[in-house]
């Protein structure tokens, strides 16, 4: 079973990146409407994309022989319990209360919206396809070590969709968002 799934691949268009020229991200941490909630939010960004990658090379390690399928096991299953949760519930909270937020303060920021909220209900989608599949491993690595490995070899393409797709996403939500943050002194 081959799951397919739609990914954007492009950026973000560049006329709903309207205020990344006069907010440019290498001066955001000096900018004085640079708040700690907004140091927090690009932090849990930079947690995502961490352990995204570490599932990855996690992966990669386990289908190269170096390091035990029972110790891989584990570690997706945390790793990829803590990211998958934590994604729904930092997404959800966007949804519901940053990004409207957001929109009240520039009516601009709708356009990016759109985009965005489709990011969150495609990843919803690759999730999914990465739980079934490191799932399926986590329950073989008791039972069968040579299937468990094997079934690893369609973990690997999931967690280099999550990773890549996190990396352009949360890009993307980063310059749409803090730029606005930062002009109408929002998030204080």
């Amino acid at each position: 079973m081959l799951d397919t799934y739609t990914i954007r691949e492009t950026d973000m268009p560049e006329e709903m990146r309207f205020l990344l020229q006069t907010y440019p991200r290498d001066t955001w941490d000096s900018h004085p409407g640079f708040r700690e909630k907004t140091r927090h939010w690009l932090g849990a960004h930079r947690m995502f994309r961490r352990v995204a990658e570490r599932i990855r090379l996690d992966t990669q390690a386990v289908l190269n022989k170096e390091i035990a399928i029972d110790d891989y096991a584990g570690r997706l299953s945390n790793l990829g319990g803590n990211l998958v949760a934590n994604l729904h519930g930092h997404h959800g909270w966007e949804d519901r209360s940053y990004f409207p937020e957001l929109a009240a303060a520039d009516p601009r920021f709708n356009a990016g919206l759109e985009l965005l909220e489709q990011d969150h209900l495609d990843l919803d989608i690759v999730l999914d396809d990465m739980t079934r599949k490191s799932n399926r491993v986590i329950k073989l690595a008791t039972l069968d070590e040579a299937q468990a490995r094997e079934e690893t070899n369609a973990v690997l393409p999931a967690a280099t969709a999550i990773e890549m797709f996190l990396k352009r996403h949360l890009s993307d939500e980063e310059e749409l968002a803090v730029p606005i943050i930062l002009h109408h002194r929002l998030r204080g």
